[in-house]
């Protein structure tokens, strides 16, 4: 017989009071709360890249992007998400406050710490949700960006290549990886100690 205590599951609403609380971000999946994991430079500085790069060309449109604080809510894995950068052109989230439902573009920058679930489990519960076109992960330890985007017949895979551009058919977005990695100095990530 097993010792190992019960974890005790986690209502949705219990979870949405504590995180309007916390000082802290929680991910929630089926009952479970996560602490999130804190950043670093290079993976805020890309974020903040693709969001400043992404909010000026949808700027005046539909289409509304969101960084780091804002939840996004995969109904069908009974889940709440926190990604890097998202981008939502459904009017209906624009009036939702605490948390969007109908993300079209979803963006997680990479660090060794998240690597695995970003590319695995996270982007399992993310394909549940219907309106999403497009899955980028940025590598915060290299210059690699690569873009999983839904067709008919599965997720057609696409590494930007070295001199090319990120380019999100979803939004006729593009830019150079330049713009994407600008001010992230790799050199100084290697040395340093977190």
């Amino acid at each position: 017989m097993s010792n190992l205590a019960e974890i005790p599951y986690i209502t949705v609403d219990d979870y949405l009071a504590g995180e309007a609380e916390s000082a802290i971000k929680h991910e929630y999946i089926a009952g479970e709360v996560f602490a999130m994991a804190g950043a670093g430079d290079e993976h805020v500085t890309i974020a903040g890249n693709l969001f400043a790069l992404l909010r000026a060309h949808v700027r005046g449109g539909p289409c509304r992007v969101y960084i780091a604080d804002m939840k996004l809510r995969v109904e069908r894995a009974d889940a709440y998400f926190y990604p890097d950068v998202f981008v939502t052109c459904d009017p209906a989230d624009a009036s939702r406050r605490t948390a969007k439902q109908r993300a079209s573009v979803v963006i997680e920058v990479l660090s060794d710490r998240t690597e695995g679930y970003d590319r695995g489990a996270k982007f399992a519960h993310y394909r549940q949700l219907e309106t999403l076109e497009e899955y980028v992960l940025v590598d915060s330890r290299s210059r690699s960006v690569e873009v999983f985007s839904r067709r008919e017949d599965g997720w057609l895979f696409q590494a930007v290549p070295e001199g090319g551009q990120l380019r999100l058919a979803s939004l006729d977005f593009a830019c150079d990886l330049d713009a994407v990695y600008e001010d992230v100095s790799f050199e100084a990530a290697e040395g340093a100690a977190d």
